[in-house]
């Protein structure tokens, strides 16, 4: 048992040593899986009873290691909290995707105890995908180990065909490689027919292969069509804790308007400022009425073409229950949501906001509210969100005068490559990610978040402007090169000529495909595993 922890242990350091933001390393995440697989055999062909809970625990305890060390900033972001208080929350994260990673193991165990293993393996893959989606998509969600994410960093050249998978096509690309090597090694170690092992090396380098010529390809020879719009990102380097109360909003924004003033042309179309921008609570009934949004329009009468994107942190309030999220006033005259948002200010009366809709569990909204609704007073002493923060079911476009459609994208939200994209399908030309990392602190986070931003740029094709309220900002082209970035904790400013784009991407088109149909098998093997252990424990009785 104690070799089957090391190499469980060995997987996770292999896969951790390979994440982003390490960007020598990606190599690593072909074999690092290897190790893994080479336990739970082991398990599986030894003598003894309850081979399904080692496997579990095996599993679980590599799984953690990797997302431990990879995510461990979290902690950063909680720990104003109190360290006592942000320990147990701290661990949501860091335990939950591994529960779910060792859950797949354990139903490929189930389903090699029914089937070959060659089926197995291949189940175990759409096992995992499943995990992902799910991970994606319910009130837990937290996707930032989707395994296709590994290749953000110097790799994105490896992975060009991402504008037709997505980052699921890289999560079956890990695994088939993975699996490929861990066949020759049971292949050398059960002494299989040689023939059997060199076809199963010729598999793996074909599969390696093929994919990373075609991308290197497709990188080399990708042409931007010459479609430009000169764009201006604002990092204020503001202190996030500061940002709110101690430090006035009108200063705020005459930081910003200082910062796109020193780099502004009189062509410049968009000046894209960071999330909660605007820090102080704006009615957005009543949005043209406030003085920030004077303050804005007075610093646009010089770019009379000049749009600004921005965060704002604003409220709606109504006379009954409108929403699910909305709260009730204290004296009973009527409710209101808070929402963080991103809003449009151009040189007219014309407004656009954009609430956002990837809200962060636990600090934005309640999971399973319903459910977990006595948890809202701990979170209220934690700093976060009571009745949660308000958003909008479905991606927005916002439009200049010109026509020009901005896809805005705030923080969190930037790690979904098909919600981003349902903006493109609806006519957003490019990407304007709105942020604020500096709650993580100078950690491997705010790197990883910058990197994962790149994927966005393959999979739709659209050049991404990222600002980033106190680092790292950056434009990021339509191949994913980073084209120019600040640095961390630097109060600056950027310019750059982008290329719009119209065309879509199969990706955008039609989005997590690959993810959906492997669901779909992963249910149905799960499905089969269980009926077959109640029809095994029903025949055991009689």
């Amino acid at each position: 048992m104690k070799k089957n922890i090391l190499l469980a242990l060995l997987s996770g350091l292999l896969l951790w040593i390979a994440w982003p933001p390490t960007p020598y390393t990606t190599f690593l995440l072909f074999v690092g899986f290897v190790p893994m697989l080479i336990a739970m055999e082991n398990i599986i062909n030894t003598s003894g009873e309850k081979k399904g809970r080692k496997i579990f625990r095996v599993t679980f305890l590599g799984f953690l290691v990797w997302n431990f060390l990879s995510i461990y900033w979290v902690y950063n972001a909680l720990k104003d909290i109190g360290e006592i208080a942000a320990i147990p929350v701290s661990l949501i994260p860091y335990a939950l995707g591994p529960l779910l990673m060792a859950a797949a193991c354990w139903f490929y165990f189930r389903l090699r105890l029914l089937t070959t293993r060659g089926w197995a393996l291949g189940g175990l893959v759409c096992l995992w995908i499943g995990y992902e989606y799910l991970h994606q998509n319910w009130a837990l969600n937290f996707p930032w180990m989707t395994l296709g994410n590994g290749f953000a960093t110097t790799t994105h050249q490896w992975v060009q065909w991402y504008e037709y998978t997505g980052v699921y096509g890289g999560t079956v690309w890990v695994w088939l490689i993975n699996i490929f090597i861990f066949l020759v090694y049971v292949g050398l170690r059960e002494a299989q027919n040689k023939t059997l092992r060199l076809k199963l090396i010729a598999a793996a380098t074909l599969t390696l292969v093929l994919p990373l010529t075609f991308s290197l390809y497709r990188y080399y020879a990708y042409q931007e069509q010459t479609n430009p719009s000169n764009i201006v990102v604002a990092q204020p380097n503001i202190d996030p804790y500061a940002k709110e109360g101690s430090y006035p909003t009108t200063a705020q924004i005459g930081i910003l308007t200082h910062l796109s003033d020193s780099l502004a042309q009189t062509n410049t179309e968009f000046f894209i400022w960071p999330e909660t921008a605007i820090a102080e609570q704006v009615d957005e009934n009543r949005i043209r009425e406030s003085k920030y949004f004077y303050q804005v329009q007075q610093f646009l009468n010089k770019y009379k073409n000049g749009n600004v994107i921005t965060g704002l942190e604003g409220y709606k309030t109504y006379p009954n229950r409108a929403t699910k999220t909305a709260n009730a006033f204290s004296d009973g005259s009527g409710f209101y949501d808070h929402f963080n948002s991103a809003v449009a200010i151009e040189n007219s009366a014309e407004v656009q906001i954009y609430h956002k809709s990837k809200l962060v569990p636990g600090a934005e909204i309640l999971p399973f509210g319903n459910i977990l609704s006595f948890l809202k007073p701990v979170f209220e002493h934690l700093g976060g969100s009571t009745g949660g923060y308000g958003g909008q079911d479905s991606s927005s476009v916002f439009y200049s005068q010109s026509g020009i459609g901005a896809d805005p994208v705030i923080c969190y939200e930037s790690i979904w490559g098909e919600y981003v994209a349902s903006s493109v399908r609806r006519g957003a030309q490019f990407i304007a990610i709105i942020t604020n990392d500096g709650w993580w602190g100078n950690t491997a986070g705010k790197d990883q978040h910058l990197d994962y931003a790149k994927l966005r740029a393959i999979e739709t094709r659209r050049w991404v402007c990222r600002s980033a309220n106190t680092g790292i900002s950056a434009f990021i082209n339509q191949r994913g090169d980073v084209v120019q970035h600040t640095q961390w904790w630097v109060r600056t400013a950027l310019k750059q000529n982008i290329n719009l784009n119209s065309d879509i991407t199969f990706y955008v088109r039609y989005g997590d495909y690959i993810a959906r149909f492997a669901s779909l098998l992963a249910v149905l093997i799960m499905a089969f595993v269980m009926i077959r252990i109640k029809r095994t424990a029903r025949a055991v009785k009689e």
